[in-house]
């Protein structure tokens, strides 16, 4: 998995050191009236990558603290869930052992074929 990844990393990094060299014509950006720059396209690009890498780094961080914060509001909650869970693992105990019981009641297949067998 390490060789995927950086075989992946490298890929990337070649590529944009390709772009950057293929695309060094210069971009006029405007954002409001009167507020422009310029930039070679490349540089722009990348610029622009890194604010929407950081952007989406923000925001993952943003959720992973909201799931914490969450998690930790309602304790009480957790420990119910806990005690449903251990009730509804006693439960299953108790099915599996009233069906094992049955199972054991039953006749066998193989009897009840031979049976049918020597009817016919």
């Amino acid at each position: 998995m390490k060789q995927l990844n950086f075989l992946l990393i490298f890929s990337f990094g070649l590529a944009t050191v390709m772009f950057t060299l293929e695309n060094t014509a210069a971009t006029t950006v405007r954002f409001l009236p009167g507020v422009s720059f310029t930039l070679p396209l490349a540089a722009l690009l990348l610029v622009v990558g890194g604010v929407g890498a950081t952007a989406a780094w923000v925001f993952a961080v943003w959720t992973g603290v909201v799931k914490r914060v969450e998690s930790q509001v309602d304790p009480t909650a957790m420990e119910a869930q806990q005690v449903r869970i251990r009730e509804l693992e006693d439960d299953l105990q108790r099915y599996r052992a009233t069906v094992d019981a049955q199972l054991g009641l039953l006749p066998a297949a193989g009897e009840s074929s031979s049976q049918a067998a020597e009817v016919v």
